[in-house]
């Protein structure tokens, strides 16, 4: 084979909600050369709960490795060529298993699964005035369901086998990045136990000031530390790759998903902001070397550490559950699409939403309302309603949750954005980004190249092994430009948060003492 003319080569796992991929950069220009994507099959055991195999999740992860060189061989470039590997990774899912046969002791309990609702109302029962934001000075996170530790205690209480290995010192925690780290660098045989700053950040157990794990933090959330991984930067050469094709390959970045394609971005200056429209919607926002923790609803988290002795960067984070599947949910449950792609030629055949609105608060509200008591509602349907409005309306969600975002942004920091860099599959739908642009009022920025989440990691892995610079900058192919009168704009968004009201207060918990789950 002749030796590869892009360079030397960088590639990404990217463990996502609803699919794994594996691709492959040059370091020359950030050319995307082949990738290979795996669906991740998402489990629903009961109202609310969310799941997926680890073990799917791990051999998904082989095959796309596998796959991917194949690719490469064919477009005649050595798969030697690849100098280091990158992991991103959907955030906050836990898994837990056990150190001794390596077996999952659980499903992995995704981030947007709702079923600790009723140990999230017992953990504010613990803290004074039952204030969400009691621990945001420490971990820069509300009490919720979306984060780690809370899905940790409810396993823990919820499920004997857990417990068990937990009492016996034979349970590992992790998210995804640290169970793929464990199995890709040798598992039960000398397998790293480690995460990395971004995403130890989204545990609710790290000291957002230390960038270490928090014994008070732990003990709230009855967290024994020795279950948890050492806390590592974002880029260095953590191991190596112990099976496959790339055995040997440095696993030198690892950044969580929303962080990552931050980094893909470039948004290493204080103000740069990124959207990623993705299952959920995350709007990361760089506030340079200090934590601020918001005012307004927002997550204070980590951007990046690229280096050991790198300092860390700061961001603040809008989140919002369901974005992405909203479409899916269209297409899965309702059936009105056939395909996810085959929204936006629905939602185009109408002018309007005829004065429909949907919120999707399918897991409760996340930013800035931290709801978990929402659930999703459909306002303002009339005999004159069609599936197209519907599926208009499902778009002008996602566009409505980010301007409640954008606009908390703007008011924690001062600076209102004057356009909106975005990314993630969403995107491809230029509909959805015009109507982003509208209800924004400012411009969308489109990267020509929207694989910016793959390519953060990338870049992360390829600088801890010296063969990426930073100084190349996305080029911009699309930008969006606002077209709806503000008046129009302002008279929607309040219809949208009239809406938003008639969602919230729907479900009530009990405290779920016997939910015993002996599934495992």
């Amino acid at each position: 084979m002749s030796e590869s003319k892009y360079g030397p080569l960088i590639g990404a796992v990217d463990q996502g909600t609803s699919s794994t991929r594996f691709l492959v950069f040059s370091s020359k220009g950030a050319e995307l050369l082949t990738f290979h994507q795996t669906e991740i099959k998402q489990i629903f055991p009961k109202e609310g709960w969310v799941e997926e195999d680890p073990k799917e999740i791990l051999n998904s992860v082989f095959t796309c490795i596998e796959k991917t060189v194949e690719n490469l061989k064919s477009l005649n470039i050595n798969p030697e060529d690849i100098k280091a590997v990158g992991i991103t990774n959907q955030r906050e899912t836990t898994v837990v298993w056990d150190r001794v046969t390596g077996e999952p002791l659980h499903n992995a309990i995704v981030w947007l699964d709702a079923r600790t609702s009723s140990t999230v109302e017992q953990l504010k029962d613990k803290v004074p005035g039952r204030n969400q934001n009691y621990l945001k000075t420490q971990c820069g996170l509300p009490i919720s369901t979306y984060f780690s530790a809370v899905k940790f205690k409810w396993l823990v209480d919820n499920c004997p086998q857990v417990a068990a290995a937990v009492q016996d010192g034979r349970c590992m925690f992790g998210t995804i990045d640290t169970w793929l780290m464990w199995n890709l660098t040798g598992g039960v045989n000398g397998g790293l136990h480690i995460t990395d700053v971004t995403n130890a950040s989204r545990t609710m157990l790290m000291n957002i000031n230390t960038l270490t794990w928090d014994p008070q933090l732990c003990k709230f959330f009855d967290v024994p530390m020795n279950i948890l991984p050492e806390i590592r930067s974002s880029s260095e050469i953590y191991s190596y790759m112990g099976q496959g094709s790339l055995k040997g390959v440095p696993i030198s970045g690892i950044l969580g998903d929303q962080q990552a394609a931050l980094v893909g971005q470039t948004c290493f200056k204080d103000g740069q902001a990124k959207n990623t429209y993705g299952t959920g919607c995350f709007l990361l926002y760089n506030t340079g070397s200090q934590p601020v923790i918001s005012e307004h609803g927002l997550l204070t988290t980590v951007a990046y550490k690229l280096g050991k002795t790198t300092p860390a960067v700061y961001a603040l984070e809008g989140s919002v559950a369901i974005a992405g599947a909203v479409v899916q949910w269209l297409k899965d449950n309702i059936g009105i699409i056939e395909k996810s792609a085959d929204i936006e030629k629905l939602a185009a055949s109408v002018q309007s939403t005829a004065g429909t609105y949907f919120v999707p608060a399918f897991s409760g509200l996340y930013a800035p309302y931290w709801q978990t008591d929402a659930r999703g509602v459909i306002c303002g349907l009339t005999q004159f309603t069609t599936k197209a409005h519907i599926a208009r309306a499902a778009l002008e969600a996602v566009c409505f949750q980010t301007k409640e975002i954008l606009d908390a942004m703007n008011q924690d920091s001062g600076i209102p954005l004057s356009s909106l860099q975005v990314d993630g599959g969403m995107t491809a739908n230029n509909l959805l980004m015009q109507l982003q642009a509208d209800i924004l009022a400012i411009p969308v920025v489109r990267p020509s190249m929207t694989e910016t989440t793959a390519l953060g990691a990338a870049m992360a892995a390829g600088m801890a092994v010296g063969v990426w610079s930073f100084d190349e900058k996305p080029i911009t192919t699309d930008t969006f430009m606002p077209v709806l009168p503000l008046a129009e704009r302002d008279q929607r968004f309040a219809k949208w948060k009239q809406a938003v009201q008639r969602s919230m207060h729907w479900e009530s918990y009990a405290n779920d003492e016997n939910i015993k789950d002996n599934r495992f």
